[in-house]
């Protein structure tokens, strides 16, 4: 572990630019923190907090100047790995048949902010299109183009419950390189070849002997400041009557699997031009809460929204287990804090099995 003056880390983002890695990040824009290209410092949330509650998301200003000050916003990292929108291939009419041109390849790409529960969140996924037996060569091939620099979270959002997820505060393995944010500047470390090369290269100092528990002071802060608990899930009552009782408010907008970090589901499109010249498949991102999803020959598997809701439920916190080996809920606290009527899973949870998390 190495001290980062504050100021350097944009040495950290020019190492990275030199090595040939387009660098993600979080920075401000509609009211809300979101990841986009970062090139300076100038670029990050500085000085700005979120503040969560069911069906709220708000910005406002902190008493310092932290970059990292934040929980997370409506973007997750999935958007990067797993891309809303991907064009698999495209087709063009040529005299002697069709010509086909693969999707745009990948690109070197540092994400810069990576939180605990968003780092077990592409572990997930790694899990799911890679590990399942069926490999998903899209996502492969971004995978191994991605640099990851974790930061151990400092903030609990008010609608986060990682710790019961056992899946934060603290980064897991997973990254090339991890910061700590303190009031001086950043503790720094490598986990990986890549993340030793780069420090390397960096203008650290030593740390000093309190370092160690200066950083589990600010893990335990977080720790004990969490938003939510989830309590250990059983197996559902699939005629619970709460299920309807959810239902009658859920939207069926799907901004709970849109801004989750691990839900995958896709549909896939063939799009041709109106001179029938060009065509083009498109894979894009959907949700077992659109009707259309569950439709087979003759109707819809899922018509109501009840059916739909105890769907992904049960799914993301259960059969997941049965299907990958781990709960499909890493605690980010997403789905509350962008769903229109507020609705929360840690609730819903404790109404039909009871319980306190662990």
């Amino acid at each position: 572990m190495k001290r980062l003056n504050r100021a350097h880390l944009q040495n950290l983002l020019d190492v990275l630019r030199d090595d040939g890695w387009d660098v993600i990040g979080p920075t401000v824009r509609d009211g809300a923190i979101v990841y986009d290209s970062i090139t300076t410092l100038a670029d990050l949330p500085q000085g700005w907090t979120d503040e969560q509650e069911a069906g709220r998301y708000r910005l406002v200003r902190r008493d310092d100047d932290a970059l990292f000050g934040y929980a997370v916003g409506p973007h997750s990292w999935k958007k990067v790995l797993h891309p809303p929108v991907l064009r698999l291939f495209s087709a063009q009419r040529t005299e002697g048949g069709w010509k086909t041109e693969p999707g745009n390849a990948p690109r070197r790409t540092a994400l810069l902010g990576v939180r605990a529960c968003e780092l077990n969140a592409i572990r997930i996924q790694d899990r799911v299109f890679l590990g399942s037996g069926h490999v998903d060569e899209h996502y492969r091939a971004r995978r191994e183009q991605i640099f990851i620099i974790g930061v151990n979270c400092g903030v609990a959002g008010g609608t986060c419950f990682c710790v019961s997820m056992k899946t934060g505060p603290e980064l897991p393995a997973g990254f090339d390189l991890a910061l700590t944010e303190m009031d001086d500047g950043f503790l720094i470390e490598a986990g990986s070849e890549r993340g030793t090369n780069v420090l390397e290269r960096l203008p650290t100092i030593g740390a000093r002997a309190d370092d160690a528990a200066a950083k589990e002071h600010i893990l335990e802060n977080t720790r004990n400041h969490m938003g939510r608990t989830m309590p250990v899930v059983k197996r559902f009552d699939l005629e619970h009557p709460r299920w309807e009782e959810v239902a009658n408010r859920c939207l069926a907008c799907t901004n709970c699997t849109m801004v989750c970090p691990t839900c995958f589901c896709t549909s896939v499109n063939d799009v041709t031009d109106l001179s029938g010249e060009n065509a083009e498949r498109v894979r894009t991102w959907d949700s077992c809460f659109t009707q259309d999803f569950s439709y087979l020959h003759g109707g819809s598997v899922r018509e109501s929204r009840k059916s739909r809701y105890r769907q992904w439920l049960t799914h993301k916190l259960d059969t997941w287990v049965d299907q990958f080996g781990s709960s499909g809920c890493v605690g980010c606290g997403r789905c509350i804090s962008w769903c229109p009527v507020g609705i929360d899973i840690t609730e819903e949870v404790k109404a039909m099995q009871g319980g306190d998390a662990p």
